[in-house]
């Protein structure tokens, strides 16, 4: 179990770095969103010359910030919860509990992933208006979300279960 911990941490420490890397990008993107307004209401109220195009930015930010905050959500298991009776079970329940969660929220990443796949090759043809990009840029954002929260869940769920194998309790970040 020694020689499995040393890999799991590493896996740990890598996913930690993608959650990390999520809250930077959103993190920027809250800041160019936040500057672009500016922007608008500057040209707006200043110049008399409003840039049409900062609302569809925004629109595209929005969702960057969020689908990619809830993704680093999931790894820190900072969502809301519910876990009073989940925590009145004991410890053997409970633990099969966060399994069960994980798992589930591992299906609905995947399935997220590739819903959002179809949404994004169909909208490669349209463009965003103001921005003359792929409306598929829209929709990378709820596809990375998918994925991420399919591998953040996964993983879990996996060294879940093999904590669980070794008769032990998982003890990375527990806060659900």
């Amino acid at each position: 179990m020694e020689q499995q911990s040393g890999s799991l941490s590493k896996v740990e420490r890598f996913l930690d770095r993608l959650s990390g890397l999520c809250i930077f990008f959103a993190s920027i993107a809250l800041v160019v969103l936040i500057s672009t307004f500016g922007w608008l209401v500057f040209g707006r109220y200043v110049l008399n010359s409003t840039p049409t195009w900062v609302e569809q930015l925004a629109l595209l930010l929005i969702c960057y910030i969020a689908y990619l905050g809830a993704a680093a959500g999931v790894h820190e298991q900072s969502h809301l919860g519910v876990t009073l009776f989940r925590d009145m079970l004991g410890e053997t329940v409970s633990n099969l509990l966060k399994l069960f969660n994980d798992v589930i929220l591992a299906v609905f990443g995947l399935v997220m992933m590739l819903a959002c796949m179809e949404l994004f090759s169909f909208g490669w043809a349209t463009l965003l208006p103001m921005l003359d990009i792929p409306e598929s840029f829209r929709t990378l954002s709820a596809l990375l979300c998918g994925g991420l929260v399919f591998v953040f869940a996964g993983t879990r769920a996996v060294l879940r279960f093999i904590y669980l194998l070794h008769g032990q309790s998982y003890s990375g970040k527990e806060v659900y």
